[in-house]
């Protein structure tokens, strides 16, 4: 799983790199995938339940889950970028949030509280705690700066598997969760909104988008828990 990670990793700077007003969303897709290619990794985003290629790019109002295209970045725009990997059958799994070129000062604050929830999240990734208070600081991070927490969309457990089970909210659910043990590996990954939370999903069948047209972020990082706290897999 590290070095699945790894390779993620690789690809979010690629793409991050490659980010610039003009650049269509499938260009961004095949940067991706000459990483996957070069370092003899398989996707494991294309062709799950048909997803036609290898990262997601979500720009501006949409949350998750869109699908590489024709569409061009603009100056002002903001991307989350999705990406995964699999490595001798094991996953890694990580999206960021990007502005392109200058953004408003409400989509930079976006983006910048949507990483620190995230990371608010993995602080609680500690042997004895429990799963849940991963959302509770999450939660507690994105609505004191003004923000919603989309409930829709979760994180998840991830090993021989994408998406494994159990489930890992972005929010407090009221109840505190199984409790953390050692060699538990979860994808983290708080989506932000502007607005409300309410999301709607595209006549495409995968693109998600806000219910009222306002920005979205979304950060990922895959973790597991060990005896020295945290080990995220998916950075450089």
């Amino acid at each position: 799983m590290r070095k699945a990670g790894k390779v993620v990793a690789e690809m979010h700077e690629a793409t991050r790199a490659a980010i610039r007003p003009g650049i269509t969303t499938l260009e961004l897709n095949e940067v991706a995938a000459e990483v996957l290619a070069k370092r003899g990794a398989r996707s494991n985003f294309l062709n799950y339940h048909g997803f036609p290629a290898v990262i997601c790019t979500s720009p501006n109002d949409m949350i998750v889950h869109g699908i590489p295209g024709t569409y061009k970045l603009k100056e002002g725009d903001i991307i989350s970028i999705d990406c995964g990997a699999i490595i001798e059958g094991y996953h890694g799994d990580a999206a960021y949030t990007a502005g392109v070129g200058q953004i408003s000062d409400v989509a930079q604050r976006l983006i910048d509280v949507t990483e620190r929830s995230l990371w608010a999240g993995i602080d609680q990734l500690v042997i004895g705690n429990r799963l849940h208070e991963v959302g509770r600081a999450v939660q507690n991070v994105a609505e004191a700066a003004g923000f919603s927490v989309v409930r829709e969309y979760v994180g998840h457990a991830i090993g021989t598997a994408m998406h494994e089970s159990p489930q890992v909210p972005n929010y407090w659910p009221g109840t505190p969760g199984p409790t953390l043990k050692e060699g538990m590996v979860f994808a983290i990954e708080p989506m932000v909104n502007v607005g409300s939370y309410d999301t709607y999903e595209l006549d495409d069948g995968w693109s998600v988008v806000t219910r009222d047209g306002q920005l979205s972020a979304h950060f990922e990082h895959t973790i597991a828990v060990t005896d020295n706290g945290p080990e995220v897999f998916t950075i450089s």
